[in-house]
């Protein structure tokens, strides 16, 4: 099965596609809370930086012609397990409950230009 890179515009911080096809899956490289539109990172509200990461997330599926409801993996990465309830809060707004995706939550010791919070996820079509 070949690969397709998924060109979504956006600029990464290295050497990695923003999504990448592999036959009807789409793997989403990890999002940070970063405003595009603001041109800047979203480094002290844990809210706010998760509706952003949420934000970006959608905006690459919506390149790929997928909604939240393809979404069968996500992978949540935090510098603070305190922060969990905050961001399950705002991360369930964005999905019917009975079709939410598997996921795990994981406490790191840090994450690219000093986030709190990382997601990644897997879609089907």
């Amino acid at each position: 099965m070949a690969k397709q890179i998924l060109n979504t515009g956006a600029k990464g911080f290295g050497p990695y596609s923003t999504a990448v096809w592999a036959g009807e899956l789409l793997f989403v490289s990890g999002q940070i809370p970063f405003d595009k539109n603001e041109n800047k990172l979203i480094l002290n509200n844990i809210e706010q930086a998760t509706h952003q990461v949420m934000i970006n997330i959608r905006g690459v599926l919506e390149k790929a012609d997928l909604s939240w409801n393809n979404v069968v993996k996500a992978s949540i990465f935090l510098t603070d397990m305190n922060d969990f309830e905050a961001v399950n809060a705002i991360y369930q707004t964005y999905f019917d409950s009975r079709q939410a995706p598997a996921r795990e939550c994981v406490q790191v010791a840090a994450l690219p230009k000093g986030v709190s919070i990382e997601i990644s996820v897997i879609a089907s079509k």
